[in-house]
């Protein structure tokens, strides 16, 4: 991930947040559609697990020039992810769904180098939430 692809996350994310009801629900419907065995693993109310997500997906982008920070924090939500069940072939399923959705509402934006920015970003990101969902399982 070089720092062409953290600026061109960033300022596709900023595309977005002014749709981010729009982008959560899409995203959700998506994921589901993909894979409706992980309906399970989102219990309570599904609008509100959208915000936290985008709150969530907002907060990274903005770090992604300080990953020093940034990491630990992805550490433990990998943690926690796998503490809920989200086993490692959900982070491919989860990749489907954002890129469908980033490509949806960013339209013509969403650029070949847009994309890969994004896939280079979301594999930095989701390997380091495998990693820790790995140790947190053997410990």
């Amino acid at each position: 991930m070089t720092s062409q692809d953290i600026l061109l996350v960033q300022l596709s994310w900023r595309k977005v947040l002014p749709m981010k009801a729009t982008f959560a629900e899409l995203f959700y419907l998506k994921l589901f559609e993909l894979d409706p065995a992980l309906r399970p693993l989102f219990t309570g109310d599904l609008e509100q697990q959208g915000t936290l997500l985008v709150q969530m997906i907002n907060a990274s982008v903005r770090a992604l020039d300080r990953l020093d920070a940034l990491l630990p924090v992805i550490r433990e939500l990998g943690a926690r992810h796998a503490v809920r069940g989200v086993q490692d072939p959900h982070y491919g399923t989860v990749a489907s769904a954002l890129l469908w959705t980033l490509e949806r509402l960013l339209r013509a934006d969403f650029t070949p180098e847009v994309k890969s920015a994004w896939i280079k970003t979301y594999g930095v990101l989701s390997q380091t939430m495998r990693e820790a969902a790995l140790a947190s399982r053997a410990a």
